[in-house]
């Protein structure tokens, strides 16, 4: 080794540590020594004696073991390192600038060891694209396998727009938004990149008849809902509108009164009536104060948008409700009535409400009266006034009763036709004979209309002779033809008593003497029936054996079919009810032979009393004589 060299390792040995130089001189003494013979002898004149000075030394360089770097370098270097150097750890969104550009990618410089590569689809949005410009983007991978970095400007956006909307929702701030489409319940709105909701009612302070309008459209909106979870944010762009008016809206409010008549302009309109529009302020005019006359649904009245006048009614203490009027700005109808309407009056009208009591016909604007059902026809079997009007019917009717002063009118119809009780008793004399039609039955008979206006009604004990009837609907039905006769009439009740049965004659006349008290007759049993059995003789005539009238003499019972003879033993023409017994057949004979013999052998006793007793007067008399009595 040169002497140089180890003197130079020797200087460096020693500025290093103290003890290294130690051994860095064991080491050069041993290797003197070894190699002493080859040296030439080290004179003190060859080596000059070195001052060193403290403030000079270099104690950063002592203790890092490097040189010390002036801290003004040191700044400018970060700076370069900020303003160049770009962090590409994944996921980290930056700012690009467009180098290149193919058919399909777009080459994005990003300050980094490499550029990175975009497919053009993530730039449909903007087609004006150039080389220069900057764009956002985020680093997707790092280092793909072939060294390549992948960036997506997607993915940028998706986080900026975020970002911005996010902070648009904490601030306020009223962002632009593009509207895509339709959707249910609303809008789907495009901001800053991201899908948004605009609900329906959030478009307008006035309801929406037509939302196409608003599609492709770029409207100013405020951020009012962000759910985090689920990734959705609502819209709304009637809130800057509402802000707008809030002020408006004070000041009117301050200025409303009652009675007073503004302009408006209708808003919308529901089935019970009409919000109106008065410059910010919204008022009702419920459905029964859009006219005086009946109406059925408000736009028989208004139309949307239709600017009208309409008057204050009543609001609630802050003015929040406001209820408004528009038959008020015109003359009450009953007011407006001419002065020459009276009771007797025939009237004309249309009929504008028909309820099961009656119809209301409306005679002019505003001004109605009742028909109640009892009024419609003289017929005293009410109906349903469905049966005789329609709603719209152009009509007649008489004024009965007039109240102008609580605006009532009762009408009737058929006063215009001859009330046809008036010569009933020439018409319906009693026991004349009539055909009539079937109305309606009840439990105790059939009414039965002979014309209009004229009921009768048929008692269900007076519709056969013979058959015993448990309802009406039996015997006849509804809307048939039937003969009857008048058995009773009553002009003051309107009451006519009629009959059926008797159009013919009552057979059971003629039954009461062929089937007379303990008279007998032979058929066989019909039925047996619950307590006993029955026996038909003809079509009318069915009779009715009790089970202890059942025994015959042997002391069985008599079964169904079997022929025996039967005595009456009741019999009543009003209720059509004859009872038999076969048992009292054989009884009576019984009892008659009993009877015989009794009073046979009563006369034999009564016999041989009268011979004794005949015999003691002889005797008597045979003595008197002898004693000369």
């Amino acid at each position: 080794m040169p002497k140089k060299a180890e003197k130079k390792e020797s200087t460096e040995a020693t500025t290093k540590d103290p003890v290294d130089l130690q051994v860095v001189t064991e080491d050069t003494t041993e290797v003197t020594s070894q190699n002493k013979e080859e040296l030439p002898p080290i004179t003190t004149e060859e080596i000059p004696e070195q001052k060193i000075n403290l403030s000079d030394f270099d104690w950063h360089n002592y203790e890092e073991g490097i040189d010390q770097v002036d801290d003004k370098q040191i700044e400018e270097f970060e700076k370069l390192v900020e303003e160049n150097f770009v962090e590409t750890l994944t996921n980290n969104v930056v700012e690009g600038t467009v180098a290149y550009m193919t058919e399909r990618e777009a080459i994005i410089d990003i300050n980094a060891k490499s550029e990175g590569v975009i497919s053009l689809n993530e730039f449909r949005y903007n087609p004006n694209l150039a080389v220069g410009d900057k764009v956002d983007v985020l680093i997707d991978i790092r280092e793909d396998a072939t060294g390549q970095l992948i960036l997506s400007h997607r993915k940028a956006r998706v986080i900026k727009a975020w970002e911005r909307v996010n902070n648009a929702h904490d601030t306020g701030e009223i962002v632009n938004g593009f509207v895509k489409c339709r959707t249910k319940g609303g809008m789907i709105v495009d901001v800053f990149g991201i899908e948004a909701f605009l609900p329906g009612s959030q478009i307008d302070v006035k309801p929406i008849r037509d939302y196409d309008q608003y599609v492709n459209k770029t409207m100013e909106f405020k951020v009012v809902k962000i759910n985090h979870e689920f990734k959705n944010v609502v819209v709304s762009h009637k809130a800057l509108i509402e802000a707008d008016i809030e002020l408006q809206k004070k000041e009117i409010i301050k200025q409303l009164e009652k009675g007073q008549i503004l302009e408006g302009v209708v808003k919308n309109i529901t089935s019970y009536g009409v919000f109106m529009d008065l410059g910010g302020v919204d008022g009702l005019i419920h459905i029964t104060d859009l006219s005086w006359s009946r109406i059925n649904h408000p736009n028989e009245i208004v139309e949307l948008d239709e600017q009208i006048k309409v008057v204050i009614l009543d609001f609630d203490e802050d003015k929040s409700r406001i209820q408004l009027g528009l038959k008020q700005l015109s003359k009450h109808p009953w007011e407006a009535l001419a002065d020459d309407v009276k009771v007797g009056d025939v009237v004309k009208g249309k009929v504008v409400v028909i309820a099961d009591y009656g119809a209301f016909v409306e005679i002019s604007e505003g001004v109605e009266g009742l028909i109640h059902v009892s009024e419609m026809s003289w017929s005293t079997h009410l109906r349903s006034a469905q049966d005789f009007f329609n709603v719209g019917d152009q009509i007649e009717a008489k004024i009965l009763t007039f109240d102008r002063e609580d605006r009532k009118m009762s009408l009737g119809v058929k006063q215009l036709t001859p009330d046809p009780w008036t010569d009933i008793t020439k018409k319906y004399p009693v026991d004349s004979k009539h055909k009539g039609i079937v109305r309606n039955f009840t439990n105790f008979g059939v009414f039965v209309e002979l014309e209009e206006g004229v009921d009768g009604l048929i008692y269900i004990s007076d519709l056969s002779w013979t058959k015993k009837i448990k309802h009406p609907r039996e015997f006849c039905n509804t809307g048939e033809n039937i003969e009857v006769v008048v058995l009773e009439l009553d002009v003051d009740n309107r009451k006519l008593s009629l009959g059926h049965k008797q159009l013919t004659d009552n057979p059971w006349n003629k039954y009461e003497s062929e089937f007379s008290l303990d008279s007998i007759h032979n058929s066989e049993v019909t039925e047996i029936v619950p307590k006993g059995a029955t026996v038909q003789f003809n079509e009318d005539v069915v009779a009715f054996i009790p089970s202890r009238h059942m025994i015959k003499d042997d002391g069985s019972k008599l079964q169904k079919g079997e022929t025996a003879d039967y005595k009456v033993i009741e019999f009543n023409k009003d209720t059509k009810r004859v009872v038999l017994s076969h048992t009292q057949t054989f009884r009576d004979v019984e009892e008659m032979n009993k009877k015989v013999m009794t009073k046979k052998m009563k006369e034999d006793k009564e016999s041989s009393k009268n011979t004794l007793g005949d015999a003691n007067e002889q005797l008597q008399e045979l003595k008197d004589k002898m004693d000369g009595k």
